[in-house]
């Protein structure tokens, strides 16, 4: 049996690092806060299929992309967003009745933001 010369320490050598640098990293300034009730807007894709900064959207859809981007009322994946709302109902978490009209007046996109898109 072969015979071991040294310690494990020797065999095993590490450097051990004395100055220790602190990180310049700042957050960013829109970085999300937990507890946060602003929501930052999303790039929206335009009706040419590109990604569009400038591209303006209505109020009503706004207000409903700050719902689709709410975890308080479940995912929004693989649903309409009429649906989601009526189970946010039916499960007691009291979803905005402005929401509920708005989809039931057929006049916005009924399919979540994150629809066709994941």
């Amino acid at each position: 049996m072969a015979t071991v010369s040294g310690n494990m320490k020797g065999f095993y050598r590490q450097r051990k690092t004395t100055a220790t640098k602190k990180s310049s990293k700042k957050s960013p300034i829109n970085a999300a806060i937990l507890g946060s009730t602003s929501v930052q807007t999303l790039a929206t894709i335009s009706p040419g299929g590109k990604p569009d900064l400038q591209y303006e959207c209505s109020e009503s859809e706004v207000v409903l992309r700050q719902f689709d981007l709410n975890m308080a009322y479940g995912p929004c994946l693989g649903m309409a967003r009429l649906a989601r709302w009526e189970r946010a109902q039916r499960l007691g978490l009291n979803p905005p009745l402005e929401i509920e009209s708005l989809l039931k007046s057929g006049k916005v996109q009924m399919e979540s933001l994150w629809g066709g898109r994941i």
